[in-house]
Parts: structure tokens; sequence; C-alpha cells
């Protein structure tokens, strides 16, 4: 694999790649990957983080199912061979002159940019919400700093108030954050305390996932739990010192105090750059504007986005990114030739562990629901959890980040 590019000094000359990619991660490396199978020769990779990580996991590191060493990886390891990777940070897109640049100050131009730089947690938009990360009686597995030590914190708790939440859209497959919920429910359960604890499932919508089949058996597994659930709720503030949280719902402000743990997800946002450099649409959390079926930025032809930080329309999810991928690349590649482009439908996929070791894999895209051609296709199974944790992180590592998508 040719060496990492190097950040030159500012003023230095510019470094041009047919197609430059922003952002390391699953969309990233594996787009990366499929372009150069398919025949692309110059591919430029910009990402910062050493380590790689395989995010679904952290749902199973702050369950007690796994070691965080499990979802991480060297980025070096995972970049593909032909890919060069500069190893930075964007600060400014300038899509009229074709131009990246870099915090170290490069300027890299480009024929093709694909913007794929995952999402940021929105500190700000829930005061107190950091603060109480720090103080030890939050935390959430979104967050890879605080998944290690979210089992440890649930696992000790015997009596009291707990509180999960979804993320609101935009977010990171927000409806996986109910399955630290829902594994910790079944802990407490064999342990007989789940009768000592108020438990709360704060949700942003009405329903769980809005799939229809889905969603039946999610609500009766939070009535086997006893799980009070708010809905169409968000958290608005935390108070650190006082162990209380504001839930703001569409009568009002409920609060509860004296939490026990708050496995309360940051609100999320896309890099601030996408909005400063021209590219966002209306979204408030600042999404690349582009056409939900081709990928397309809607001003710039020679622009795409997939992934969490682009305006799709759908659930965020790694099986979504397979499908993305499989599109963009095509429609790269079609564009170049003029060549009728693919859609996207919206496919995606919504793992939920409704037990430690029960799991229903929910598919669904822009029409509805497409479940499993099985009885009962949204029923919770062994073999779908066994699946989940054990089989879906080797074909991420052996074929997805390889471009066999």
């Amino acid at each position: 694999m040719p060496p990492p590019l190097r950040a030159p000094r500012a003023g230095a000359s510019v470094t041009h790649a047919e197609v430059l990619i922003v952002g390391g991660g699953n969309a990233g490396i594996s787009l990366a990957a499929k372009l150069l199978r398919d025949g692309a020769h110059d591919v430029v990779l910009v990402e910062p983080s050493p380590v790689h990580r395989y995010r679904p996991l952290l749902n199973y590191v702050g369950s007690g199912e796994a070691r965080p060493a499990a979802e991480e990886r060297p980025t070096s390891s995972v970049v593909p061979a032909g890919c060069r990777w500069v190893r930075d940070a964007v600060a400014a897109v300038d899509p009229v002159s074709r131009t990246v640049r870099t915090r170290r100050g490069t300027s890299l131009r480009y024929t093709t940019l694909v913007l794929c730089p995952g999402m940021r947690e929105d500190w700000a938009a829930t005061p107190g919400l950091q603060d109480a990360y720090s103080a030890g009686w939050a935390g959430s597995t979104y967050v890879p700093s605080s998944a290690p030590l979210v089992w440890p914190a649930l696992r000790a708790v015997r009596e009291g108030a707990v509180l999960f939440t979804v993320p609101p859209e935009p977010a990171p497959c927000g409806p996986t954050a109910l399955k630290p919920a829902l594994m910790a429910c079944d802990h407490w359960n064999r342990r007989g305390v789940l009768g000592d604890l108020d438990v709360t499932v704060v949700l942003p919508e009405a329903r769980p996932l809005d799939v229809a089949g889905a969603d039946e058996h999610l609500e009766a597994v939070f009535a086997s739990y006893g799980v009070t659930v708010v809905r169409r709720s968000r958290v608005a503030s935390v108070d650190p010192v006082l162990r209380s949280v504001d839930v703001a719902t569409p009568t009002g402000t409920r609060r509860l105090d004296d939490v026990a743990y708050a496995h309360v997800v940051p609100h999320y946002r896309a890099p601030e750059w996408i909005s400063e450099s021209g590219l966002g649409g209306a979204s408030p959390a600042g999404l690349v504007d582009i056409d939900p079926t081709t990928l397309r930025s809607t001003r710039h032809d020679d622009v795409w986005a997939i992934g969490d930080a682009a305006a799709i329309g759908t659930r965020s999810s790694g099986g979504a990114l397979r499908k993305q991928v499989a599109v963009l690349a095509h429609n790269i590649a079609a564009a170049a030739s003029n060549r009728r482009l693919r859609a996207y439908d919206g496919y995606t996929v919504m793992p939920v562990t409704t037990s430690r070791h029960q799991l229903m894999l929910v598919q669904a895209d822009r029409e509805g629901p497409r479940p499993l051609p099985l009885p009962h296709p949204f029923a919770p199974r062994r073999s779908a959890w066994w699946f989940d944790r054990y089989v879906l992180p080797q074909i991420y590592y052996r074929r997805l980040l390889r471009g066999k998508v």
C-alpha cells in the first residue's frame, strides 16, 4: 500500500485526487475499497483518527457482552491497498474551486468529492449532560469514551430511577439505543431487583421504530419489564449536581429526580464546516443537502454524500451503508460517462435486543417494512442475536471494509 500522504506546510503545492473521500468510518473505508475494486486509480481518504471502530459493538460493551478492544482496530489496518490516507481533519470545502482545506493547512483539489464524515455530539443541545457524564451517573454506549463505563454502572444499580433515551433524528442508528436498555432490564429481572427499579424510556416519536409488526413486539417487551414509556419527548436539560433530568413532553416538562443512572444519548449534528461551505440544507443539524435517491449534491454535480451526515431521510445504519455504498460507487462511475444513475430506496436495518441473548432484526425502506421471509419475521431470536454479536463483526472487517458489498 502506498504510504499515507504527509500534510505539507501551509503554502505547499496543492495535492489532487480524482476521488476525495472525507471520513474513514464504515462509509468512507467501504466506498474507497469498492471504488478501487471497480477500477478507480486515484482515491484519497481524509480521516484524522488513528483508531477505526466497529460502532455497533459499543452497545454490547455497555451491556457486558463485549470488551472495548473488540470494536477497535488501527485505521492503518483498514485503509484499502491503493488508497492514499491523509491523516488530517477538514476545515473547509470550496465547491466552486473544488478544493478541500484541512486543519493543518493542506489544500486538496478533487475531481469528485464524497462527504461521509459522520456526526458529532451536540452537547450544547442538552445543558448539563456533559457534566453529568463527567460526574459518572450518566453516560451512553454511543460515546466511545463512555461506553466501557456503562455496564459497571448499570450492573451496580439495585433500586431507584433509571432513565434510557432514544436520540431524536438525525442520529447514528438511534433505535439501537434500546439495546442497553432492554439487556439491562433482563439482567435486573434475572437478579430479582427489577421490581425495585423505576425504569423510564424516552422516545422521540410515538412509536419506537415506526415499523408495523416490529413495534408491537417492542411494546409487549416494554410491558413485560414494567417500563414507563414517555413518547414524543426528549431530554431538555440535566442537573449534574442534583441528579435530576428534565424531559420535554408534548404537555410540558416532566422532571425525574434522584436518578440512579441515566443512559442519555446526546443529540447529534453534522460538522459545522458542511454548512459553512454552503453544502448543508434546511436541516437544523446541518446535514449535507443531497438528492436522497441518487446521493448527489443538489447544488454541485461533483459532490456526493452518504452516511450519518447526509440528508437521506431514513434512519442510518450499517445495513443502510451497505446499500448506499453499492449505489454510490455505481453512480460516480455512471456520472463520469453520462450513464443512468441508480436509486437508493432508503433500505435500512434496525437490530434491537429484547433480552441479553435475543434480538429482533428489523428491515425497512421508504415503502415500509421489509420482513425476513420467515414465520413471525420480527420475533426476537437467539440466532439473530448471535449473528449480530459475532457474525456481523467478521463480515464487516472481512467483506464490507474490503469493498465486497
